[in-house]
């Protein structure tokens, strides 16, 4: 090696060096094993994890010493952060993020000069332009003054001369795929022999090798990034207050490899002043999970609308699965709460059961219910179970990965969370973050987790008024006032002017369509808000019209989606319901 020096240094000087062939070929033939078992010591070195900053970093260590005294990577802005980027080469308009800066010079001496986090453009004079659009390795044996001052002008305030002038560098493109994805700035000190032409190829396989790994770490990335936005956008806001109930929820993304999952919760409001409460959790993990979850997901909304039974709306979500394609298969926990008759409802496709926490004495346990087989599965039948509920009662749902974890009976997790759900708390999000804390503290947990929790508040009598009405159009008038009066009761008057205007028209369509059975009226105080239903036996459901100047009808439901906060039809086993919802008026909140 030191005879390898000495002539690298006779050549940069001019001067002949000493030696016979046989000594030149021993010493190439030394230098070419030399630079082969650093390639594929660097290469055992890179590439153990698809993390990008892991990367990047393993990178640059492989570097320093051995063959560089310095080494600064430099990669496209978008690759940083894991997004797509034009095609063609870069200009000089593209930024260029410093991700990593190792060196053997004294600490901080860098730090300040070259920040790590910083991005900047390079002009096409600079041999970093010249690398990066032509996708070769640049090398210069020594900065000069010259090429110093005009690297140092990109430095604004900072005087990066003192560190770069008279090293030796040499500029390796990072690449995958015929794509410059960023460059790596190597330099030796004063006292190092140049890069030579052995180097530069070097170099250049160097960040070959390197360019695949951080590639396969970028798309890695970029999948993850994509994924975790589908699944983002397809997890719903749900609102922490429904007719009768309270909701809290919580999602956890997986922590290991192809962590993005299919787990979903929603929540969907019914008439009857009742809530579907659905989890779900799609198996497998990755865009086709996610994006599988979000079919189903939309499935049920569709199908919690039309109110079908639980045990029938999985039935259903079983066929579409099979529709789909064979090779998915989701598991399923679907509730309807009924505050009114402070009644759960569920069916369960090969879900893990749900918790109820008793409010009377704060017992927690797991509801035994029929466990089904996974949506997918096909020609398997599904119960539905009534569990009968009291006013403070929780309900938990959850997906497996809360309480699943590798090598531990999953009996023990189902403890756990049982316990852990039964603990008083000040907030349901207290609840959730405690049940969360117990769970997440065990380690191994590799997998997504959705989970739901509601507290069943019910809904006093006296906050329920029923009528029974004739089919009569005089029948409309007593609606109004039977509203009216409701309404005084309930000191709600500031929207007795609205309410008595949609119950016109609502109670007008009905018994105007109503086949031969009695309309049911019904008014329903939650809160601050105020539901009305209108239930009649006519299967067909009304729609919005749009009413010329001279058309008598199509009005009515124009009115309803103007004034109303909310509004909805549905089928029932008789006939269809039609509800609207009040929220306080501006006076009534003052």
């Amino acid at each position: 090696a030191r005879r390898l020096r000495a002539r690298q240094a006779a050549a940069e000087d001019g001067i002949p060096a000493p030696g016979t062939h046989k000594e030149d070929q021993d010493l190439e033939y030394a230098a070419v094993r030399e630079h082969l078992e650093f390639l594929n010591e660097v290469s055992g070195r890179i590439g153990s994890s698809l993390d990008l900053s892991r990367t990047i970093v393993e990178v640059s260590r492989a570097v320093v010493p051995r063959f560089t005294d310095v080494a600064g990577t430099y990669l496209r802005e978008q690759v940083v952060a894991g997004e797509g980027f034009p095609e063609g080469p870069p200009d000089e308009t593209t930024m260029w993020h410093r991700v990593a800066v190792e060196h053997t010079d004294e600490p901080g001496r860098w730090d300040d000069v070259v920040p790590v986090g910083e991005s900047m453009p390079f002009p096409s004079h600079t041999p970093f332009f010249q690398c990066m659009t032509s996708g070769d390795p640049v090398l210069v044996p020594r900065i000069t003054e010259e090429m110093g001052n005009a690297i140092a002008s990109q430095f604004e305030k900072r005087d990066i001369r003192p560190l770069i002038n008279h090293r030796s560098m040499l500029v390796v493109p990072l690449k995958a795929r015929n794509v410059v994805l960023g460059f790596m700035i190597l330099l030796r000190h004063r006292e190092r022999p140049v890069f030579n032409d052995m180097d530069r190829v070097t170099g250049a396989e160097l960040a070959a090798r390197a360019g695949l790994v951080l590639d396969n770490a970028r798309m890695y990335t970029y999948q993850e990034s994509v994924a975790d936005t589908l699944q983002d956008s397809m997890l719903p806001h749900i609102e922490p207050r429904m007719t009768g109930c309270d909701i809290a929820t919580r999602y956890l993304p997986g922590t290991l490899l192809g962590r993005v999952g299919g787990d979903w919760f929603d929540s969907v409001k019914l008439p009857g002043s009742r809530t579907a409460l659905v989890v779900g959790d799609v198996m497998g993990h990755g865009l086709n999970s996610a994006a599988m979850m979000g079919q189903l997901r939309t499935a049920v909304q569709t199908m919690a609308a039309l109110d079908l039974p639980p045990a029938q709306l999985l039935r259903n979500l079983d066929d579409l699965a099979q529709r789909l394609g064979e090779h998915y298969l989701a598991t399923c926990l679907y509730a309807v709460y009924d505050p009114i008759a402070s009644e759960v409802h569920l069916a369960n496709a090969g879900h893990i059961p749900p918790v109820l926490v008793r409010a009377a004495d704060g017992r927690s346990e797991l509801l035994d219910l029929p466990t089904g087989a996974p949506i997918g599965v096909g020609g398997v039948p599904f119960e539905s179970v009534t569990v009968p509920v009291a006013p403070g009662d929780r309900l938990l749902m959850c997906t497996d990965g809360l309480v699943e974890v590798r090598g531990e009976d999953i009996g023990v997790g189902l403890a756990t969370l049982t316990e852990s759900a039964a603990h008083p708390a000040a907030s349901m999000d207290d609840a959730c973050d405690t049940i969360i804390r117990a769970l997440n503290t065990r380690g191994g947990r590799k997998d997504d987790v959705a989970l739901l929790m509601a507290r069943l508040n019910g809904v006093a009598q006296e906050d329920v008024a029923t009528w029974l009405l004739a089919l009569d159009p005089s029948e409309v008038s007593r609606a109004r006032d039977l509203v009216r009066g409701q309404l005084v009761t309930w000191s709600c008057e500031d929207r007795s002017e609205t309410a008595e205007l949609l119950v016109s028209e609502l109670v007008t369509n009905a018994v105007r369509h109503s086949r031969g059975r009695r309309v049911e009226l019904r008014l329903v105080r939650s809160g601050a808000t105020l539901i009305c239903e209108v239930e009649d036996d006519d299967h067909t459901l009304p729609t919005l019209l749009d009413a010329g100047p001279g058309d008598e009808f199509g009005r009515g439901l124009r009115i309803v989606s103007v004034l109303a906060k909310e509004w909805g039809t549905s089928r029932t086993s008789s006939g269809k319901t039609v509800w609207f919802e009040l929220a306080p008026s501006r006076a009534g909140r003052a």
